[in-house]
């Protein structure tokens, strides 16, 4: 039945939508015993942050779908025609477009070397061929599966403006990734616009994971009864005592403090973050952002 909605619940459903522009991508790399050394001789100037580098640029991605593949039965009942589900059938590919930096134009080169290290494609004269990929008698073979598939670490991740907070995420995780082309980039001498590369990767299945908030936002949370029961005890104790986890750490002055961390910090907020327990009390120095209020 029809019924009047209240401001709160209209700005709680209706005004706060999800934005397209926040979303990160991860990259991996394949697992073959050689790909490092192929890296490095084909994109020499990648870095150890090469990688970061890739993810950034991502500025298109896709979020996957996946449907149902059903079977009709059209005989169990008059008039009637029943759908059954027999298998779920996966997206064949997801499309990631990159920005191309000037410096080097890193994307290009990563996935043309990935599509160079299937092939087993290399300019330099290669033994077992008896010519490189610019002589007119090369030819290739495909490496095995194992060598360039990437089992896990395709990633995207959505998430909000206020994830610091919420820590609320959609993370997609790809099973068997490889990228099985790079589309084309047209370039004239017309007003200049942004180069960018669109890669499509194939991969199996994906898997749906649930985000969680970050470490810090964990390490706010209270206490659980029994060790704000230890803390309370090594606190209030007037005999030397030593924190949970803390064994071998040194005896404790009278509030649960060793003299020298006393000395250092002024209170015992630092012992108890030292001894992984968040801290719950009153707000009364500078390590108060563990108070979680």
């Amino acid at each position: 039945m029809p019924r009047a909605k209240t401001l709160a619940e209209i700005k709680a459903n209706l005004l706060r939508p999800a934005l397209t522009s926040h979303f990160e991508v991860e990259i991996p790399q394949p697992s073959g015993s050689n790909w490092t050394e192929f890296l490095n001789n084909n994109v020499p100037n990648l870095g150890p942050l090469g990688m970061d580098k890739i993810n950034f640029l991502c500025s298109e991605a896709t979020l996957p779908g996946s449907n149902l593949a059903t079977l009709e039965l059209t005989s169990d009942f008059h008039g009637v025609t029943e759908r059954h589900a027999y298998r779920r059938v996966y997206d064949d590919r997801i499309d990631l477009t990159f920005y191309v930096d000037a410096q080097n134009y890193t994307p290009i080169r990563y996935f043309e070397t990935w599509v160079k290290y299937i092939v087993d494609e290399s300019i330099s004269e290669q033994s077992d061929k008896g010519a490189g990929s610019q002589s007119m008698e090369y030819f290739y073979r495909i490496r095995y599966p194992d060598d360039y598939v990437c089992k896990q670490g395709l990633v995207v991740r959505k998430f909000e403006r206020d994830f610091e907070s919420t820590g609320n995420t959609l993370e997609y995780q790809f099973i068997g990734s490889f990228p099985i082309s790079v589309s084309s980039m047209p370039v004239s001498y017309d007003s200049s616009s942004l180069l960018k590369c669109t890669v499509s990767m194939t991969y199996l299945r994906y898997v749906l994971v649930q985000g969680t908030k970050s470490t810090e936002s964990q390490s706010q949370q209270p206490a659980t009864p029994e060790q704000q029961a230890a803390f309370n005890n090594a606190q209030f104790s007037t005999s030397d005592a030593t924190l949970p986890g803390l064994e071998g750490a040194g005896a404790l002055s009278t509030g649960g403090v060793p003299t020298s961390a006393a000395n250092a910090s002024g209170n015992s907020i630092d012992r108890r973050v030292e001894a992984g327990l968040p801290y719950v009390g009153r707000n009364t120095g500078p390590t108060a952002r563990f108070a979680g209020i």
